[in-house]
């Protein structure tokens, strides 16, 4: 089916992806579901990725570069891509995490079938040297208090139904706007859907918040308090729950 109701729309934010934003977009291409746009947005990097980039529009034209004129961010990179969006189907795929082959197809077809407005997977997960360093195994199914205690949703799994709930736009923060977004949505809906089967793979960069545990942490209690405006026994309480079930996480 070849039409703007079946069409997903992929968001890429690129800052600094020379090195792996290659990989990133042949996983896009090696998608056995072919009715997608990738939306790239150039957040000023000063490397060389829009060159690669520019060299893959000339081969696909479902691909897109957007160029912002400041760094801003990845929150306001995302946001611009969704701007532009025409698909039905909303994903995320950072410029340095990669795609099983049959991601889309797989889940386009469990949200139909299932009538779920909001999905994620489990993930693999891979360091910058590609060596394996596990899964993250997620839940079937999620709430929005349950997500207070720890994000079961990887960016690069999710994909949300714009038929169903609009364009969601990420909270302008530094750091942890996908999670925060997952939570905005998880106030309308009853709850999300997932797949226990990995269908993306993670890349933990040595400088990423997440092999930063000190520096995530500091960011969750920012969403509870400034983001979600959680009292401070409710701050403390959800802050409790997720450390513990982030030192049982990866496996």
């Amino acid at each position: 089916m070849n039409s703007k109701l079946s069409l997903v729309s992929i968001i890429t934010p690129s800052y600094n992806s020379e090195k792996f934003i290659s990989q990133t977009i042949d996983s896009v291409l090696a998608q056995t579901y072919k009715n997608w746009e990738m939306i790239i947005v150039d957040d000023m990097s000063p490397d060389g990725a829009n060159g690669i980039i520019e060299e893959y529009i000339k081969r696909d034209s479902r691909i897109k570069l957007i160029k912002l004129n400041k760094n801003s961010g990845p929150a306001v990179a995302r946001n611009r891509a969704i701007e532009e969006a025409e698909g039905r189907y909303m994903a995320f795929l950072d410029a340095d995490d990669l795609w099983k082959p049959q991601k889309l197809e797989y889940q386009v077809k469990f949200m139909r079938e299932n009538d779920v407005a909001f999905t994620y997977s489990s993930y693999d997960l891979i360091d910058e040297d590609e060596n394996d360093l596990g899964s993250f195994i997620t839940k079937r199914e999620i709430s929005y208090k349950e997500m207070l205690k720890t994000c079961s949703v990887g960016c690069l799994t999710a994909i949300y139904d714009v038929k169903k709930l609009g364009k969601v736009y990420m909270p302008l923060i530094l750091k942890r706007q996908d999670y925060a977004t997952w939570l905005k949505i998880l106030k309308e809906e009853k709850s999300a859907k997932g797949i226990l089967e990995p269908l993306a793979t993670y890349r933990i960069l040595k400088d990423s918040v997440s092999s930063n545990k000190l520096k995530a942490a500091q960011y969750q209690w920012k969403i509870y308090r400034e983001i979600e405006k959680l009292n401070i026994f409710q701050s403390i309480y959800y802050f409790t729950q997720y450390i513990y079930f982030g030192l049982r996480k990866y496996k």
